[in-house]
């Protein structure tokens, strides 16, 4: 085997390694028998083949295993298409383990083989004659690309040097330190300047931007005509509404709430027939006053409780948004609104809203890691308006160049808090960087940490926020709350007992901590007779896919999920949800109580609580009292217990004594 021959994944991936090759003057010349041949027989480990044709002898050579790709063999005798290509650009035509030279395979029809020489390698393309023109053409199209992003560096390299350096050029010497040509130590980098050259750099990327138009909200004359005690009064009644400017400087004047759907969308006869088809009543308190904020051009952060009516609080303005643009959509040469969400499975609902409230044709897209990538880079590739996505997906896409995001002109950044707390920072930063600086943006949270207001003052302009309620944290008030303290080794016990006594248009979601509790569960539920569901994310997206199906649509009315269904899942008629253990954080627990209560109607929540989670006995004790909520005395004694243990750790700290291990719980 050569140095550059493939291995082939599982997953249908190609892998290019190394592997040590015989030297050249055991290999005889082309089509030879082996030098073992002579002896009688073959080293162990080694199988007969066919004998190599003559075009691929060579000392190093990429060719797949398994079948020849294509519609069919060659005819006998039939020669490649063959051309000379420069090592150094090897790399960029077999890609990342080999995914670029097999797309090219894939979209040509052909079999593609590099056969690697000294200074120059010699690529050969098999397959019909057609299907070899094409390939070379896709080939030749790839290196001319690769050949402008070059010159593209090499200008901002030498920019960089002519600029922050000047003429003086740096060398390595055999000592590993950098010195200049006459032997001076190496200048300070001018930190100032870089700044001043970035944004140099960041006016002449983006100054042949196409229009955009933000403002699209025409106030009724019953709203504008409401005094400021009207307004406060209202907004005190609908869960306690709060708005801020956050705009430093002169505060601008905060838009009064609506108060029916005709005071945001009369002047919208296709919005106000989705809204009428679905049959909703009234807006919920955090789309009356988000409505006229985005539909005035502002930037909005939205925090409110889960299942409060945030999704369809950024659907709406963006609808109008992406159809009253200056460009004509089909002109725009990519989509014009981005949603990027946390999970796969809030992604596939944020698009089921989209097909729901279809509006004048728009086209929506949900690429998340997990599906079918060739399938959602031919839906992308064939043009949409609407991309709802995970980061990472999404900037796969983008780094390889399928998708254009400079025509985004309406960003959400739904669920912020989950994305940060799953660590898709540092893609959605990649991401940004090519969506126009000059944006709407709409950022939807269910709590506000640090962590969000620092990405709020990073990625939005002058925002102003709306939040319902508090922004401490509280439970959705239409749920009940039950804890139960119980020792380790009862819980599966309590659980069974609990399943036991549900009625029949009972509907339970059951959360634990680890995937393999889950899995664990939901066997041995199964061998009791019991039909379960479960949902983690070791499990394929197919079957997450069927699992929340089968929940939906009632063929099972036990879910057993990890915290991915803790966001975002929407299923209206969840009348319990059963915390087995306790989440990493006081946060998921409020999201999780979430899940049950939804559009006005009532839950109930029951938790299980152990010694080994007395951590968060106090914070847990608070959520209880804003919900005005029965408080076991169990847990009080446990906070009281764990208080008194840090104020003990304290003060053996203060005097400089080792407290040593500590035990867990009591």
């Amino acid at each position: 085997m050569s140095d550059w021959e493939e291995d082939g994944d599982d997953d249908g991936s190609r892998r290019v390694s190394a592997k040590p090759s015989p030297p050249l003057r055991e290999r005889g010349p082309a089509g030879a028998p082996p030098p073992w041949a002579e002896g009688g027989g073959r080293p162990r480990g080694s199988r007969p083949g066919p004998a190599r044709e003559p075009w691929r002898s060579g000392p190093l050579e990429y060719r797949p295993r398994g079948p020849r790709r294509g519609t069919g063999r060659e005819r006998p005798g039939s020669p490649p298409l063959s051309f000379r290509l420069e090592n150094a650009l090897v790399g960029t035509l077999i890609g990342r383990g080999g995914t670029k030279i097999k797309e090219l395979e894939e979209s040509s029809g052909c079999r593609i083989q590099v056969v690697k020489g000294c200074y120059e390698a010699e690529i050969k393309i098999f397959g019909d004659k057609d299907k070899k023109t094409k390939a070379k053409v896709l080939i030749d199209d790839l290196m001319e690309r690769c050949s402008q992003s070059s010159a593209e560096e090499r200008c901002t390299k030498a920019d960089f040097f002519k600029q922050e350096i000047g003429t003086t050029y740096y060398n390595e010497n055999r000592f590993g330190v950098l010195k200049s040509e006459n032997n001076n130590p190496k200048q300070s980098i001018n930190w100032a300047s870089l700044r001043e050259n970035k944004a140099k750099y960041e006016a002449l990327k983006w100054a042949d931007l196409p229009p955009i138009e933000k403002r699209f909200y025409k106030e009724s004359s019953k709203i504008a005509s409401m005094s400021q005690e009207e307004v406060d009064k209202w907004r005190e009644e609908n869960n306690n509404i709060t708005c801020d400017d956050l705009k430093d400087g002169e505060k601008r004047c905060i838009p009064n709430p609506i108060r029916k759907f005709e005071d945001a969308f009369q002047h919208y006869p296709d919005v106000m027939a989705n809204i009428k088809k679905v049959g909703f009543q009234k807006p919920t308190p955090i789309q009356s006053q988000a409505w006229p904020i985005i539909l005035q051009g502002f930037d909005l952060i939205g925090i409110a409780q889960t299942g409060t009516g945030k999704t369809l609080a950024y659907l709406m303005p963006g609808f109008i948004h992406l159809d009253l643009q200056p460009i004509p959509r089909e002109k725009r040469g990519g989509p014009g609104m981005l949603v990027l969400t946390p999970t796969r499975e809030l992604a596939l609902q944020v698009e089921a809203e989209c097909s729901k409230y279809s509006y004048k044709g728009i086209k929506s897209i949900c690429i998340y890691g997990g599906g079918d990538r060739k399938g959602q880079i031919s839906l992308v590739t064939k043009g949409v308006d609407i991309v709802i996505a995970t980061p990472g997906r999404l900037n796969d896409l983008q780094m390889n160049n399928f998708i254009n995001l400079r025509s985004i002109t309406y960003l959400v950044l739904d669920e912020a808090d989950r994305m940060l707390d799953m660590g898709f920072e540092p893609q959605i930063m990649k991401i940004l960087l090519d969506v126009r600086p000059d944006r709407q943006t709409v950022m939807t949270s269910a709590t506000w940490p640090d962590g969000v207001r620092r990405l709020s003052k990073s990625y939005l302009k002058d925002p102003m926020i709306v939040y319902v309620g508090t922004l401490d944290l509280a439970a959705v008030n239409t749920v009940k709350q039950k804890v139960v303290v119980i020792p380790e080794e009862e819980k599966r016990a309590f659980t069974r007992y609990f399943i036991d006594t549900m009625k029949s248009k009972d509907k339970v979601i059951i959360f634990v901590g680890k995937k393999l509790t889950a899995d664990d569960l939901s066997s041995d539920f199964g061998l009791q007779g019991i039909p379960v569901q479960s949902l983690h994310g070791n499990r394929e997206q197919c079957d997450r896919e069927q699992a929340l199906e089968d929940f939906k649509k009632g063929r099972v009315r036990i879910l057993i999920a990890t915290d991915l269904a803790s966001r975002g899942l929407d299923v209206q008629d969840i009348t319990h949800v059963f915390n087995f253990d306790f989440p990493r954080n006081i946060e998921e627990y409020v999201h999780r109580v979430g899940r049950t209560g939804r559009a006005g109607r009532s839950g109930e929540a029951v938790t299980l609580v152990t010694r080994n989670d007395w951590k968060i006995a106090s914070e847990l004790i608070n959520i209880l009292e804003r919900g005005n909520q029965a408080i076991p005395e169990e847990l009080t004694s446990m906070a009281e217990r764990y208080k008194q243990f840090q104020m003990k750790k304290e003060m053996e700290k203060d005097l400089g004594r080792p407290h040593g291990k500590s035990r867990k719980g009591f």
